[in-house]
Formats: structure tokens, C-alpha cells, sequence
């Protein structure tokens, strides 16, 4: 099976990266207004209930499936499902931030969404280091 390809969700990509923040510093930009603006284009708060909706400023709809402060949001993205997490670092100053996507259609969706979420931390790195 190629690299990527699952056999119940699709194709599916993760992205990780280890942010020199603290663990509820980096919770709290990417489930505030700014840092849900920044990854999934939202135009106000990141709502927190299970079964909540939502839609983007490109008008993509999804809805909420779990939410769990201070550890990892699941969610809806039209067809595919994104889960954002944190987890604690080597040190209390660092974050593992990770972004993972999945029921993806195709390698080249797949190709594109790594694009996407490693400019993601790009910009949200830029912001916490600010």
C-alpha cells in the first residue's frame, strides 16, 4: 500500500513540529480566535462543543467531534477529518504541535495538504516567536 493510503480512512497526512513555547502557550494561540483564524480560516472563536458547527471564511462547513482543552480539537473539514494536538516536549518550554488530516481523496490532495499544514507551523511558529 503506498505510503499515506489507510485502508478505513482514506489517504491521510501528519505533520509535527516542535514549538520553543510552552504547552498552554501553544494550546491557547491554536484554539483562540487568532491561531483558528490562522489554521482553519475561521472568523471568530473556534467553537468547543461536540457537535457544534462551523464554517470558514471559504465557505467550507464542518462540525466539531471532540474537543479536549489543552490536548487536541477534532473536527469535520468538508469531507475529511482534522485533528489538531499538543503534546509536552523534551522540556517545559517546548510543544509538540501536530496536524493530521485524513479521508483525503487522492496522493495529490494528500501532496497539498503537507504544503498547507508545514506553512501552517511556518506562521504559527512566526507568531508565537513574536
Amino acid at each position: 500500500m503506498p505510503t499515506g493510503l489507510t485502508q478505513d480512512a482514506g489517504w491521510e497526512i501528519g505533520v509535527s513540529r516542535t514549538i520553543h513555547r510552552p504547552l498552554t502557550a501553544v494550546w491557547d494561540f491554536v484554539a483562540g480566535p487568532e491561531g483558528a483564524a490562522l489554521w482553519l480560516g475561521l472568523d471568530g472563536p473556534l467553537p468547543t462543543e461536540k457537535g457544534a458547527p462551523y464554517r470558514t471564511a471559504d465557505g467550507t462547513e464542518g462540525e466539531i467531534r471532540s474537543y479536549r482543552p489543552g490536548d487536541r480539537v477534532r473536527l469535520t473539514h468538508g469531507t475529511s477529518t482534522v485533528q489538531v494536538a499538543v503534546t509536552p516536549g523534551s522540556s517545559e518550554d517546548r510543544t509538540v504541535l501536530r496536524f493530521h488530516q485524513e479521508r483525503l481523496a487522492s496522493a495529490g490532495e494528500r501532496e497539498e495538504r503537507r504544503t498547507h499544514w508545514k506553512g501552517v507551523m511556518d506562521r504559527i511558529e512566526a507568531e508565537l516567536s513574536s
